[in-house]
């Protein structure tokens, strides 16, 4: 197949196109039997000569060209009308009928705070001129309006306020948010390239509109990406926050699965400057080697890593409820635990040759013995919870008495 894309260097051409390239070389396998021979990129600085071989042999069409910021605002329709005519007309001359996608937007609908949008005006005019080159012309056209998008590589100050707040923050510039209750539809490029991706195999999502309000139906004449979320202002910037925090707390908010914080999360990470990719941890040091906390979470406790020189004995205490699994990453070691109010011991011979995980059980108290005479014990521990000075549950008792 080959696939010309309109607007490749913008944000979300950028995205898609790195995804169609991967399926290309093949190092994208989750998508069946698609087969992708070319990937045809036409932006600002394309040739007419150029868009138009592309289009005598392109085999579907990704229209993601258009104006969002112009100086004038008469020059919306100039470029997103007057392109999409453009590419159709083109398309039409050559006789080629693959099916061809627009990008709209929320705008179009010309509902509540809309109504007034040149840009909205444009967009819709957009719309109507695909559909009906759909209907006159046998050819299967996909209109999707898309809500607010979001995601890496999206340029921050232009038409994207997560990108503005997310650039501003990573570089410890400030925001500014009037109204923290208003609330964003939100939609991330990994979920928009996805359904993209649908769109191209003919397993795009249909459905109609009532204003902003998306009707699903397997006939309608608009598509949809299924998978968004809703987010108040003041939620993104508290989050962000957050991640800007993390080096100096350790703590890494709730990022379920499918949520959008774990979504912000990546996208507000691409927005780092190199210098704030790296970060000091807090090493605990002493004569026996040393202890590093690297990351703490809301629920699910800590992780750290503990370095035992030569010949070192760490732990030495047990747990009422924690518990912790013990991960020998470098050199030799052996772990005991003995079953407090018995002389019941069990041990485990650890190497960072063959790594294990090892549970500290709850009830019995542990260490870990380095046994080399010469390297470090490198372990990385991970504990239930995070260390609490008021209420530590932890309490000295050596595991064998000397």
């Amino acid at each position: 197949m080959k696939v010309l894309v309109t607007g490749a260097k913008g944000f979300v051409g950028r995205n898609l196109c790195s995804q169609l390239n991967n399926i290309k070389t093949g190092k994208a396998r989750c998508y069946g039997d698609l087969v992708i021979d070319e990937i045809f990129g036409y932006d600002l600085d394309g040739t007419m000569e150029q868009l138009d071989a592309w289009c005598s042999e392109c085999d579907f069409v990704f229209n993601l060209a258009g104006v969002n910021r112009p100086q004038n605002p008469e020059e919306f329709m100039t470029g997103n009308f007057g392109f999409a005519s453009t590419l159709l007309d083109t398309l039409k001359r050559h006789g080629n009928k693959a099916p061809v996608m627009l990008s709209s937007s929320v705008q179009a609908s010309l509902a509540g705070r809309f109504g007034n949008s040149e840009y909205g005006r444009s967009k819709k005019a957009g719309e109507d001129l695909f559909l009906r080159y759909g209907e006159e012309n046998g050819v299967k056209v996909l209109v999707y309006r898309f809500p607010n998008l979001y995601g890496k590589w999206c340029r921050p100050n232009y038409n994207s306020a997560i990108a503005t707040f997310c650039n501003n923050i990573a570089n410890d510039l400030p925001v500014t948010v009037n109204d923290p209750k208003v609330e964003l539809e939100v939609l991330y490029i990994d979920d928009l390239v996805e359904e993209m991706i649908l769109a191209l195999k003919g397993e795009e999502h249909r459905c109609e509109f009532d204003g902003l309000d998306v009707l699903p139906s397997a006939e309608g004449r608009y598509c949809y990406c299924p998978v968004t979320h809703k987010a108040a202002l003041g939620e993104i910037v508290d989050l962000l926050h957050q991640f800007h925090d993390m080096p100096k707390t350790l703590m890494i908010p709730e990022i379920p699965a499918d949520s959008f914080a774990k979504r912000l999360y990546s996208t507000y990470l691409s927005y780092l400057p190199k210098d704030k990719a790296i970060y000091d941890l807090k090493m605990n040091c002493d004569d026996r080697g040393s202890f590093t906390e690297l990351v703490h979470t809301l629920n699910c406790g800590q992780v750290s890593i503990n370095i035992s020189k030569p010949g070192v004995t760490k732990g030495q205490h047990w747990h009422h409820t924690k518990w912790e699994q013990f991960i020998v990453v470098s050199g030799h070691g052996l772990i005991q635990q003995r079953k407090e109010g018995t002389d019941e011991v069990i041990e485990f011979e650890v190497s960072g040759d063959k790594m294990q995980s090892v549970i500290m059980l709850p009830g019995y108290t542990h260490n870990i013995i380095n046994l080399s005479k010469t390297q470090d014990l490198v372990t990385v521990m991970y504990c239930n919870e995070v260390f609490n000075t008021e209420r530590p549950d932890t309490f000295f008792d050596p595991v064998v008495n000397e």
